[in-house]
């Protein structure tokens, strides 16, 4: 991660168990609302909202609200924001921790149900999935087009049946935990992160989880950047693929 710096951070003291990670950026409208949730459904996690270089009192609030809050110096994106939670969480010894989006889409009510999926299925990483049950918001006509050609193409590369791998309501055990503080893509990661842990061997599973709308606020992905988006991400998936490819070859 370059370039990044922690302007501030604490720790919470004794047993670390759960962590619950929140990249945020500028999301002054609804952040209190977010960890105040959190809290309530998950008393017994520690709460860190990573404030991604944000412009607006995002850090301020969350603080206010009873969380630890990394503040970033700049705006790394949600690939680098994630990744300081992971590594927070690695640094500190948690033996579970979760990604819980800052603008208030996921519902902390499910996530005993996907810690619980992951411990009955020995897995490293549970998503929690829209498309299950569809249930709930489902998003746009527009970007289900464009999760539809993910999840086929992230099937059909791994072999494992994938719904929703644009979501970013996601519980790791500590092996994942390990390896995305050292390695997790930068740029629109959520889709790329699945053929990592499949390259190294590690297994994910799905959950049906209720999403909301955002709080506030409009997604980073406009309709100028869905272009961009798709591109990238189709690419960045093939090159991961190909890394898994000649680790294979070398090893032969």
């Amino acid at each position: 991660m370059r370039g990044m710096t922690f302007d501030r951070m604490t720790s919470y003291p004794g047993v670390k168990e759960t962590l619950i990670i929140v990249p945020s950026y500028n999301e002054a409208e609804g952040i209190s609302r977010v960890v105040a949730e959190i809290r309530s459904r998950i008393p017994y996690a520690d709460v860190v909202v990573v404030n991604d270089g944000s412009s607006d009192q995002t850090g301020r609030l969350a603080e206010e609200a009873g969380a630890l809050v990394i503040h970033l110096s700049t705006n790394l994106g949600i690939g680098g924001a994630v990744q300081t939670g992971y590594r927070y969480a690695a640094d500190n010894g948690y033996r579970y921790a979760a990604q819980i989006d800052g603008d208030g889409q996921h519902n902390p009510a499910d996530f005993e149900r996907m810690l619980d999926s992951l411990r009955a299925n020995d897995a490293d990483m549970v998503v929690g999935s829209r498309f299950l049950k569809r249930e709930g918001f489902q998003s746009t006509f527009a970007r289900k087009i464009g999760i539809d050609l993910f999840a086929k193409l992230v099937t059909g590369l791994t072999g494992r049946k994938v719904t929703d791998p644009t979501s970013g309501f996601r519980v790791c055990g500590r092996r994942a935990i390990d390896l995305f503080a050292q390695d997790y893509p930068t740029d629109y990661p959520e889709v790329e992160a699945l053929v990592l842990l499949d390259n190294r061997g590690f297994s994910f599973v799905e959950t049906p989880v209720v999403m909301n709308a955002r709080l506030a606020g409009t997604s980073s992905i406009s309709a100028l950047r869905s272009v961009y988006y798709m591109v990238k991400v189709v690419l960045a998936v093939f090159i991961a693929k190909s890394r898994k490819k000649k680790v294979l070859s070398t090893q032969l």
